[in-house]
């Protein structure tokens, strides 16, 4: 296991907020004088045309309230987004409009999440990180030319700690320039095991240039005391894990969850978190045993499988759209393949 000796002062703790309406989550956050991250579905404004909902562009004006937080920065909400409306409801230029209009210290880029809730079989995880490496060079190259890429945060994912390095692989150039490389699906991933958190970190760290640090997108609580060994690499982590505990907490007490509440609950879930990493360092053997990919069980799901592969590289030479829908190609090109094993 690689622990180089570090100190955990190294790790930022980066307060999810859920909008930036004044009031007291926002003054608390000013007081409190950690950078804020704060999710991009947070300024989407809706209409409802023939009763259908449409997302309508941007509601701005809250990026005035950022006056006097430590930092802002900016996460594209791929898992919100998934879970909510099925996919990303804007497109790389809405949202690089959005990215124009505040001078966020960072601002992450379009992912696609690979979480067991969004990808259970291990083939929609792999169709996922294609999806991930060709929006993440789509928008590097719009941010260039719109005049943001020195605040562009490329996000990797995966599910087990190769499928990582694979997605850095394959974005090398773009992650060479970039100060900072956001790690994504890891809000919901246990700590331990040969796909735990711990786990993809240690390999990262041992794979990544130096003086290329991360930040982990949703980690917290039980997990910071396994980071610190990290703390030279990880730059920082977020969560909006208070407010779960404010809705938890206003429940018990069977009363409404007030602003000034949750308030409350995120000062005292900073102050937890930073005792966390204070905290002695814990360390976990790395389980490196990861079983293999089943084979396809007939023929037919042999010819989908390599369909499948064959859509990914497509989609990560820029030949089909990151966001496109992919079934259709699949269900013409696994027949041609089926018929020529046949015949072979």
């Amino acid at each position: 296991m690689n622990t180089p000796s570090i100190h955990s002062a190294g790790i930022n703790i980066m307060l999810g907020l859920p909008h930036l309406r004044d009031g007291p989550l926002l003054a608390r956050a000013r007081a409190l004088g950690q950078p804020v991250l704060v999710s991009a579905n947070a300024f989407s404004r809706w209409s409802r045309r023939g009763g259908v909902r449409e997302w309508a562009g941007w509601s701005t004006g809250s990026l005035r309230n950022a006056s006097g937080l430590h930092s802002l920065s900016l996460d594209s909400a791929g898992f919100s987004a998934m879970v909510a409306y099925g996919g990303y409801p804007w497109t790389i230029d809405d949202y690089l409009d959005l990215v124009a209009a505040h001078p966020f210290a960072w601002w992450a880029s379009l992912d696609y999440c690979v979480e067991h809730q969004i990808a259970a079989a291990r083939g929609e995880v792999l169709d996922r990180m294609s999806r991930t490496i060709r929006a993440t060079i789509d928008w590097r190259i719009r941010a260039r030319d719109r005049g943001v890429v020195a605040r562009f945060l490329p996000v990797i994912q995966g599910r087990r700690p190769q499928d990582y390095e694979r997605c850095a692989d394959a974005l090398s150039l773009t992650i060479e320039s970039a100060p900072l490389i956001g790690v994504g699906s890891m809000c919901r991933r246990p700590i331990h095991g040969p796909e735990g958190l711990v786990a993809v970190v240690d390999h990262l760290d041992q794979i990544l240039p130096r003086g290329k640090r991360l930040h982990l997108f949703g980690v917290k609580g039980e997990a910071l005391p396994y980071l610190t060994r990290f703390a030279r690499r990880i730059a920082s982590i977020d969560s909006q894990a208070y407010g779960i505990g404010a809705r938890i907490a206003a429940r018990r007490r069977g009363h409404a969850k007030p602003e000034h509440f949750v308030a409350e609950h995120m000062a005292h879930w900073l102050t937890a978190q930073q005792a966390r990493l204070r905290a002695m360092p814990r360390a976990l053997p790395i389980e490196l045993v990861i079983p293999a990919d089943p084979a396809p069980a007939c023929p037919w799901q042999a010819a989908i499988s390599q369909a499948r592969a064959g859509i990914r590289a497509l989609i990560e030479q820029g030949e089909l759209d990151h966001d496109g829908m992919t079934a259709g190609w699949i269900e013409q090109w696994a027949p041609d393949i089926y018929r020529d094993q046949r015949s072979d």
